[in-house]
């Protein structure tokens, strides 16, 4: 079993997220550098595309998953069937090749994103899409400390919460807009990059932090198995 205090030290970290509306691979290298990058926005899809998406970041780097030395993924709340797939590749990876495997919050990916003097004296809102009435919202300081758990949240609940100036970002972004005349846009993408997952990834897991690589589903996907009470 390979320990932890070997990981502290920068690292090889190859990343994935299939979690929302895109999927994406990239490759960090122990110097800092993005080695490789991939990312395509794609409602559906991503089981078709993502091996391919991770061969072709690995042959960019000229690195084999023999020469990584860490695994990150998305863990969610996101796309049901999305990290599914992400998941499932992503632990393949490791069970293969004996490296550990760090999950990333989506939310937090999706905040990292923001550039950070944007983030400057703001509270950080992050909606991501849910498919039902109530996006999955969750708060950061500016400096991306969480101000709490996940929740699924009207936008008006939203409202009620906030005091002082306001960044939104997500997929699910607008709906909050439109409900909080004084808050501003993230000028960041709506949906998780592999290459902030692959940065988050190597920072968690050195400070001990990782999320293990579960999903995080905070409700039921909508699915009725037969034979079962309504």
């Amino acid at each position: 079993m390979i320990g932890r205090a070997q990981y502290s030290r920068l690292m090889n970290v190859l990343a994935i997220d299939t979690s929302t509306s895109a999927c994406s691979a990239a490759l960090l290298l122990r110097d800092g550098r993005v080695a490789a990058h991939r990312l395509t926005v794609m409602a559906r899809g991503q089981s078709e595309a993502l091996m391919p998406m991770v061969k072709a970041v690995l042959d960019e780097a000229g690195l084999t998953i023999a020469e990584l030395d860490l695994l990150a993924v998305t863990v969610g709340p996101g796309a049901f069937t999305g990290l599914r797939i992400g998941l499932a590749a992503a632990r393949g990876f490791a069970l293969a090749s004996g490296l550990p495997l760090a999950g990333v919050p989506t939310p937090l990916a999706v905040a990292a994103a923001i550039p950070e003097a944007e983030r400057v004296g703001r509270t950080v809102v992050v909606a991501l899409d849910s498919k039902r009435d109530h996006p999955w919202i969750q708060f950061f300081r500016s400096d991306l400390t969480p101000l709490g758990a996940v929740e699924a949240l009207a936008p008006d609940e939203v409202s009620a919460r906030l005091t002082g100036p306001v960044l939104v970002a997500g997929d699910a972004g607008a709906r909050l807009l439109a409900v909080l005349p004084d808050a501003v846009a993230a000028s960041s993408p709506g949906w998780p990059d592999a290459v902030f997952v692959a940065r988050l990834g190597a920072e968690l897991w050195r400070e001990g932090r990782a999320w293990p690589p579960e999903p995080l589903y905070l409700r039921a996907p909508d699915v009725t198995l037969p034979g079962s009470k309504s």
